[in-house]
């Protein structure tokens, strides 16, 4: 059966008024024992009392729609972990981590090298602890450091600039990809702040990359659909001291090229009268899951090589598996963020198209003056740059976040918002969209307006590298 589309607001309203002014003329025909054909005629006799209830239906339908309009969604800030210097990670540093853990073959080396040459990554990321200390041996108490680390790090830095009392936290949502202890990590979060009893905690694992801005959608639902104002505490961070591959198997292998350390967390409210202090608002958000499709399942899958060692397994198909997808997924949100005169032509190209033909590629810029596109690797940019048609200079943030961070997973469109930022590309009323992807096959997108120009913080983690970028080769 086919599904009821979602009616706006206005048109709400004139549903409410229309429901409204003929239940009160009924009512009136009941309570005054008058027949249907008196009642027409007393309609045009009195037109002062249909101009009452009229009015009386209208004041109805205002107050209904003020007291249960959706509540309105706002980022108040963010921030992104930086690490020491001293735990960058270059090639250099790579190669002798490499050479002393003694665990990979000549091959496997020289594969690893050419992936990270091939890459997009810099000399400027950062590793986990492990990779610098003589026994070379992840363990889990170095992926409980990691964790811990960055998700602190991030939430001091958010209760810092927003100035909000921890213990006015209603929900907390943290996400970890591919690392869940017991205690959990929302629990190691509530313990350290000392949050208050009543706080909701959700703790996401498995989700991929994607996580991060499901995890936004996620704590969005939740404060729309309350009548109380609500702080919401989103914490995204991915431990991959533990997720280390020592194995042969190359399509595991490439995991340990791009994959760096980094953690984001953003503090969100639906409270409207802090609408002056935050800097964006939620518009519309999507989540498409395309794992009824196998290769899209299998497309980016943990498991045990044939000597045993556990690693994620990226395969040729995913870059293949993530055009399709994505393709699918800008299917549903075209109607929701195009202008009339790209949707027009987006019907027209679709209707007209035959054959080997396919329909016209909508133009996404002309909805969003900014794109912050997940930038899982080098190839992912460049296949969503081919889908969507876009300009080197729209990926240039996503290219050089990788160049900068690499891939920090979830919380990798943080520090791209952050290069938005410290280029002061931002203005007021200006509409981003955020593309994240995920194992399963994940697809979510979320659509922000800004509140306010891009200020200039002493945190953001581009600060000390802005004026090097953008870089010509990466």
């Amino acid at each position: 059966m086919k599904a009821f589309p979602r009616l706006s607001h206005i048109q709400l309203i004139h549903l409410s008024f229309a429901s409204l002014f003929f239940s009160t003329l009924l009512l009136h025909a009941v309570f005054s024992g008058t027949s249907a054909t008196h009642l027409l005629r007393l309609l045009s006799a009195a037109p002062a009392s249909v101009s009452l209830s009229c009015a009386w239906c209208v004041l109805v339908s205002v107050l209904c729609f003020y007291y249960t309009r959706p509540r309105p969604v706002l980022l108040l800030n963010y921030a992104c972990f930086k690490p020491e210097s001293d735990r960058r990670c270059s090639l250099e540093v790579s190669e002798n981590f490499v050479r002393r853990s003694n665990r990979f073959s000549g091959e496997s080396e020289a594969f690893m090298r050419g992936i990270y040459l091939k890459s997009g990554l810099g000399d400027e990321t950062y590793a986990p602890k492990f990779i610098f200390e003589d026994n070379c041996e992840p363990k889990f108490e170095y992926a409980v450091d990691e964790a811990r680390e960055g998700m602190f790090a991030a939430v001091d830095a958010v209760f810092s600039k927003t100035g909000i009392d921890r213990r006015r936290i209603d929900l907390l949502i943290v996400t970890s990809g591919g690392f869940s202890p017991a205690p959990s990590l929302s629990s190691l979060v509530v313990n350290r702040y000392k949050l208050k009893p009543g706080v909701k905690t959700f703790n996401l694992s498995g989700m991929g990359c994607s996580s991060g801005l499901m995890a936004i959608d996620l704590a969005a639902k939740i404060l729309r659909s309350s009548r109380k104002s609500l702080y919401a505490i989103v914490v995204v961070i991915e431990s991959i001291s533990l997720n280390w591959y020592f194995g042969e198997n190359r399509s595991m292998l490439v995991t340990n090229c791009i994959f760096r350390v980094g953690c984001a967390a953003a503090l969100m409210t639906n409270d409207q009268t802090l609408r002056r202090a935050a800097k964006m608002e939620l518009s519309h958000s999507l989540r498409t899951h395309h794992g009824a499709d196998e290769s899209a399942y299998r497309a980016a899958f943990q498991h045990e090589d044939a000597d045993g060692y556990t690693g994620v397994a990226l395969t040729k198909d995913l870059i293949r598996v993530a055009g399709l997808s994505l393709s699918r997924h800008i299917k549903q949100l075209a109607p929701r963020v195009l202008p009339l005169s790209q949707l027009a032509h987006y019907l027209y190209s679709t209707i007209t198209s035959g054959g080997d033909s396919k329909p016209a590629v909508p133009d996404f810029t002309t909805a969003f003056e900014h794109l912050c596109i997940h930038t899982g690797g080098k190839a992912v940019i460049e296949k969503v740059g081919q889908v969507l048609k876009l300009h080197d200079s729209v990926t240039e943030p996503a290219r050089m976040t990788l160049h900068r961070f690499g891939n920090t997973s979830s919380s990798l469109v943080f520090y791209e918002l952050a290069y938005f930022e410290a280029k002061r590309r931002l203005k007021k009323g200006d509409r981003m969209w955020m593309l994240a992807f995920g194992t399963g096959f994940k697809v979510c997108s979320l659509v922000w307006k800004c509140l306010k120009d891009s200020p200039d913080e002493f945190d953001n983690p581009w600060m000390d590298c802005i004026h090097r970028y953008p870089v010509t080769a990466w």
